[in-house]
């Protein structure tokens, strides 16, 4: 009876690939079939990079050059001009493929690294939102391809229920947050940051409590977390995969489809703060999407590959790996916000 319970949440079938093939080496061999599903995934990344070549040369009134300390200092402003900026592809990469593979990072980091190298929150925030929307959608379905996670409707599982609740729930709080903070309150950066930082480092020490020993499954704690994560999301691009990821991990949810989830559900929240981005034209809200063509070419191949590592390396190792990454970004994080508050102190 108890097994039977089991099978109806979407989570045993990761941990029957590691009981049929107890090996790394086992888990890394896949089907053909998985191979030509993933070539027709990476065929979207295609149409977006060409759409982001042209929303890069801002075709529209509201697609402008920000005077951004980047773009003034190689003569940007006011130009329809932009490049590949191959530092930014590295970090789009190394981020998305650390999210995808854990559940968190891309924009919790990237978005307050490129806020420090000199670009503006409107020429981050927005793409990250794009990227995100497509790498997680793509990426959780991936998941469900390489069985760390089984995505079911009828009957629905509680993964697919529980990944419904985030992203709904997602969905609303970031449109309510990008609104605030954007169009009506209009929020120094330095503030979006350190909300953001301290935000982490509360989930950074809770994310070390859920390795010590597997929580009780509760989901309504999932409520909480999907609107802070939303919130988040909305304000800074980041701080939405630690809430997720370690909430999910605080209410129960194993590691490999929790990092499933999250993956899922952040698609379809950025889906929803790409939808109010571009409803804020409305406002006169200017978003430059200079970086864009950068941003995907990074991306393309870390969220179709990172799930394969999700499956090849055991439960074991993430359920410690996800929480001290999270505990990494967290003190990166207050890192880099750390000069900005002592020169306000100071």
């Amino acid at each position: 009876m108890e097994q039977k319970a089991e099978k109806k949440m979407g989570w045993e079938i990761a941990r029957d690939v590691e009981k049929d093939k107890p090996t790394m080496g086992d888990r890394a061999i896949i089907s053909g079939e998985k191979w030509r599903t993933l070539i027709k995934y990476a065929v979207l990344y295609i149409v977006l990079f060409i759409a982001a070549t042209w929303l890069a040369g801002n075709p529209f009134e509201w697609t402008q050059r920000l005077p951004s300390e980047y773009t003034k200092v190689n003569g940007l402003v006011g130009t329809d001009t932009w490049t590949i900026v191959w530092w930014v592809v590295l970090l789009c990469a190394v981020f998305e493929y650390m999210d995808s593979a854990g559940g968190m990072g891309y924009g919790t980091a990237l978005t307050p690294l490129l806020l420090t190298a000199g670009f503006d929150p409107k020429q981050v925030v927005p793409l990250v939102m794009i990227t995100e929307m497509v790498t997680g959608l793509v990426s959780g379905l991936i998941h469900g391809e390489f069985e760390n996670v089984e995505w079911k409707l009828r009957p629905m599982n509680e993964t697919t229920k529980l990944m419904l609740l985030i992203s709904i729930t997602g969905m609303a709080a970031t449109m309510v947050s990008i609104s605030a903070v954007y169009s009506y309150f209009q929020l120094h950066k330095f503030w979006i940051k350190l909300y953001v930082t301290v935000l982490l480092v509360i989930m950074g020490v809770c994310s070390i409590m859920t390795a010590l020993k597997y929580a009780k499954y509760r989901p309504n704690l999932m409520w909480i977390f999907a609107f802070v994560g939303g919130f988040n999301k909305g304000v800074g691009g980041g701080g939405y995969g630690p809430v997720i990821t370690v909430g999910g991990l605080i209410s129960g949810v194993p590691v490999k489809s929790m990092v499933a989830v999250t993956s899922f559900a952040e698609g379809l929240t950025c889906l929803a703060a790409v939808v109010t981005w571009f409803s804020l034209v409305s406002v006169g809200v200017i978003v430059d999407y200079m970086l864009l063509p950068s941003f995907v070419i990074g991306t393309v191949l870390a969220a179709v590959g990172a799930p394969y590592t999700t499956r090849v390396i055991p439960e074991v190792f993430w359920k410690w790996a996800v929480p001290i990454y999270c505990c990494i970004l967290s003190a990166y994080s207050a890192y880099k916000i750390w000069p900005d508050i002592a020169k306000r102190l100071g």
